[in-house]
């Protein structure tokens, strides 16, 4: 499994959020209590989306575009930037501005997951929500700014169609066809979003694309455990000893060994806040020896011990 594909697969939560929105102008939604990463996109019309912790102007979604929300704690998502507020999603449930908690159009379920008028001349909008896990979730988040638009292009547009089809039907194995097909979307709008000029994206990132380095990261995310050498790994992908380790340093930012501590460190981080195991399990599953050992390095990244860590963030 490549790098992406592992940080994806660990730091999803399972039963992620599929709606669909189909509302005549003027529409207003506010997220208030936004969740760690959000895909908006606009399947037809046009929608303007507003952070409500930056200065920055709010950004315009044409049809096909998709908006990757991650880190903000408020946004609004509206026909226009000039729309006032007109509902308030909060702790799950739906407030209208200045009548509580009551149905209006943005209520009214028009089909499966879908909430509207469903009129002519109406935007429609698709919005999946993610509650990504821990230290993992975070590397993942990294990779994006709070906000982040990739334009309509054919690869994301027949994606989006099929979720669009999907969303709204009834029938046996439809969470698990919809939230393949959310995935789907995401990984296209995150290669898009990642494949922009310009776009500063962590280091490992850019070395995937360098086959040496590119499996080396595969072997260390695949067998995080695996006692590794800078010897081994040079070995494996075909490569010297002292060539290896200085090109792995040069595209990852860091040598090996340390790019594989940072990573058992962070799967350690999330098993302590995640399972009930012990420390000495979790050194176990994460390839240390003991659980002194563990702890010693796991300390000298975080500065608390693993004891004290998993009391904190729980």
């Amino acid at each position: 499994m490549d790098v992406l594909s592992d940080l994806l697969h660990r730091a999803r939560a399972r039963h992620a959020l599929i709606r669909q929105l189909i509302q005549r102008p003027p529409w207003s939604m506010t997220f208030a209590d936004a969740p760690p990463l959000t895909v908006v996109a606009t399947l037809g019309g046009h929608a303007s989306v507003r952070l409500h912790d930056s200065d920055a102007a709010p950004v315009l979604l044409a049809s096909g575009d998709i908006a990757l929300l991650s880190g903000t704690g408020k946004y609004t998502i509206a026909d226009g930037p000039s729309t006032p507020p007109q509902v308030v999603v909060r702790g799950g449930k739906k407030y209208v501005v200045g009548r509580g908690e009551e149905g209006s159009g943005a209520h009214r379920i028009v089909a499966p997951r879908t909430y509207g008028d469903g009129l002519p001349g109406a935007t429609t909008m698709l919005r999946g929500a993610y509650e990504l896990r821990g230290d993992v979730g975070d590397r993942l988040l990294d990779m994006l700014p709070p906000l982040a638009v990739v334009p309509a292009g054919p690869r994301t547009r027949a994606a989006l169609d099929m979720l669009a089809t999907e969303v709204t039907r009834e029938e046996p194995g439809q969470d698990a066809v919809l939230h393949q097909l959310l995935d789907l979307v995401l990984v296209l709008a995150l290669r898009a979003w990642c494949a922009k000029p310009q776009t500063a994206l962590p280091s490992w990132y850019g070395a995937l694309a360098d086959p040496a380095i590119g499996d080396a990261l595969r072997l260390l995310h695949e067998e995080p455990a695996h006692r590794w050498t800078v010897g081994e790994l040079a070995a494996k992908v075909g490569m010297s000893r002292a060539a290896f380790a200085a090109r792995f340093t040069s595209l990852v930012g860091e040598p090996p060994l340390t790019y594989l501590t940072g990573w058992r460190m962070t799967l350690g981080a999330d098993l302590l806040q995640d399972t009930d195991a012990t420390v000495a399990a979790v050194a176990r599953d994460v390839g240390y020896a003991d659980a002194f050992a563990f702890s010693v390095a796991f300390k000298r990244a975080r500065g608390v011990s693993p004891s004290v860590w998993r009391r904190q963030v729980r």
